[in-house]
């Protein structure tokens, strides 16, 4: 049997974590965009008398159990303890892995979907199995709830998926500019002393958005939060500035990656291009998904 799922790729805007002992219960608040690209996994599973082995590849690339832990995870808890035979896992992402487009999560969730239609399952039962396993390994804490909202995702109530609560804005005529410029740990960030600022700021940008929710708000709200959480600073900030010349709505940062987004104008996308490449700037241009993860046979 060969199953695929999709996963969209998630950008949060701007958060605030929350941590519990309970796995199911932690997770973050705040805001994010679901992009028509993100994660591609391809389940192949064949059945024999022989023992069971579970192989995971990123990009085509085998890893280890080291390097993958968060997928391997997810299958060693769907994989039923009866079957024997090969279960390959293959992971393809479209953005660069650790810069903030919710790799792990989509890679996780992915596993998790096509694994449960193969195998038994619902998409709640897969998507808690997906966030316990993030939660548990450092992944991400509210990218799952995000990716299955689907659309521009507010996290109003912090929690795994069956717990969290995540309501949507309305959706705008905007495309998605991305520039990834170079990973940044969520694990390094979540335990340093910017968490503070992380959560004062966070608190204020979610209060502000659900007073006026359009994404026009959401961009500048999490513009405020970058700068004054202090993850946006020196030449990514200007960098930002330079885009916010030719848009209409700020740029932000991409949480966590060392990058930046911005909502795009139909208008707009000729100047905004026309910089990029007088930058010399990775990028990529792509448009919002407003939907749910889908799986299915391939």
């Amino acid at each position: 049997m060969l199953v695929r799922a999709f996963v969209p790729a998630h950008i949060t805007a701007f958060f605030v974590p929350r941590f519990h002992e309970n796995p199911d219960r932690a997770g973050s608040l705040g805001a994010g965009i679901n992009l028509t690209k993100g994660t591609n996994v391809l389940v192949s599973i064949e059945e024999s008398a022989m023992e069971r082995h579970v192989h995971v590849a990123f990009n085509g690339e085998p890893v280890e159990k080291g390097e993958a832990v968060i997928s391997y995870s997810v299958a060693e808890g769907l994989i039923p303890e009866r079957f024997n035979g090969e279960v390959e896992i293959w992971q393809y992402f479209d953005f660069p892995n650790g810069h903030g487009f919710g790799n792990s999560a989509g890679g996780a969730l992915g596993t998790a979907l096509a694994l449960s239609y193969a195998f038994g399952g619902t998409l709640l039962s897969a998507a808690r199995l997906a966030h316990r396993a993030e939660v548990a390994h450092g992944g991400g804490l509210g990218d799952v709830v995000g990716q299955l909202a689907g659309g521009i995702e507010v996290r109003v109530k912090a929690g795994g998926p069956g717990i969290g609560v995540v309501d949507n804005l309305f959706l705008e005529d905007y495309k998605v500019l991305v520039i990834p410029l170079g990973p940044i740990k969520t694990r390094d960030v979540l335990e340093g002393e910017v968490v503070e600022r992380i959560e004062r700021e966070g608190r204020t940008a979610l209060e502000k958005l659900m007073t006026e929710p359009r994404p026009e708000r959401m961009m500048a709200l999490a513009r405020r939060f970058a700068e004054n959480s202090g993850l946006l600073d020196g030449e990514l900030l200007e960098l930002a500035r330079s885009f916010d010349r030719v848009l209409s709505v700020p740029s932000s940062m991409i949480m966590l990656g060392r990058g930046l987004f911005a909502l795009v104008k139909p208008t707009e996308e000729e100047k905004v291009l026309e910089l990029v490449r007088e930058l010399e700037l990775p990028f990529d241009l792509t448009g919002i998904y407003d939907g749910r993860p889908k799986v299915g046979r391939w």
